[in-house]
């Protein structure tokens, strides 16, 4: 999950949340979102491989 931060780069979140803390886990700052989608797409190689 990406999102748009007030600074104006892109965060990545994990898709599951937390059941502790009932936020989600950051997976990453990018200064832009083709760079998080690209982080994004590796994750779930590595997850799977």
């Amino acid at each position: 999950m990406i999102r748009k931060l007030a600074s104006g780069k892109y965060r990545l979140y994990s898709r599951k949340r937390n059941p502790r803390t009932g936020k989600r886990r950051n997976l990453g700052t990018f200064s832009t979102k083709k760079a998080a989608q690209q982080h994004e797409r590796e994750i779930q190689y590595f997850k799977r491989h």
